[in-house]
């Protein structure tokens, strides 16, 4: 629906599925309007409680908990994409950059690297191995990413970059969940008078009956 069919298990979709939860709860709620989320995904920390825009706003930010579960919670895991993601589009979640891509502790002293989270959440990872693979030869490249391929092809883009951003900006348009189709019940058919062989497009098949005790007479 918004352009992303390849690629749906990295840490940049997890980023787009944050993106996609928090802007749909907050059309829910009628917060969506009041509180934007991130200007520009950067990979910079931002929180929506922490910003000018929450100080003016009527009603406080949504305010949520990450519950990561049995999931490991390793430096760079995609349950933070999600976080992110979610963060970014503008939900209050306390959180702290120590698990995101980027950050490294050596020797007592603690670095985060923005840049490198924002590689991450544009999946400029992907679009590097997919380069290396091109010069290797075409064989070697389209048994690899011949989906990604087919899915920059359809989006009308010539980068993952391109691709992400112009998933963020569909989600951001209409984040609203499309309503379910309801399906027509249709009248079983059936081929006998003891209504045992049921009668569909594909076929038939015998259905066993329960009969009571009268029946079974």
């Amino acid at each position: 629906r918004f352009g992303l069919t390849s690629g749906l298990t990295n840490y940049a979709s997890a980023y787009a599925t944050g993106l996609l939860l928090a802007r749909r709860l907050l059309k829910q709620v009628g917060l969506d309007s009041i509180y934007a989320g991130a200007k520009t995904v950067d990979g910079t920390q931002y929180n929506v409680a922490n910003t000018k825009e929450a100080e003016a706003a009527p009603k406080q930010p949504f305010r949520a908990y990450l519950d990561t579960g049995l999931v490991r919670t390793t430096t760079g895991n995609r349950v933070f994409g999600v976080l992110k993601g979610a963060v970014d589009g503008g939900i209050n979640v306390p959180h702290s950059v120590k698990r995101f891509p980027g950050f490294t502790a050596h020797e007592n002293k603690e670095t985060y690297d923005a840049k490198k989270h924002r590689e991450r959440i544009f999946g400029l990872h992907v679009q590097n191995y997919m380069k290396v693979l091109k010069e290797e030869g075409q064989e070697a490249f389209t048994k690899q990413f011949r989906r990604w391929d087919e899915t920059l092809k359809a989006a009308k883009v010539e980068t993952v970059e391109k691709l992400y951003q112009k998933v963020h900006e569909e989600i951001r348009k209409n984040p609203v969940r499309p309503a379910a189709k309801k399906k027509e019940k249709q009248a079983i058919k059936y081929a006998d008078k003891a209504r045992t062989i049921v009668e569909t497009a594909k076929g038939k098949y015998r259905r066993d009956r329960i009969f009571f005790s009268s029946r079974r007479r």
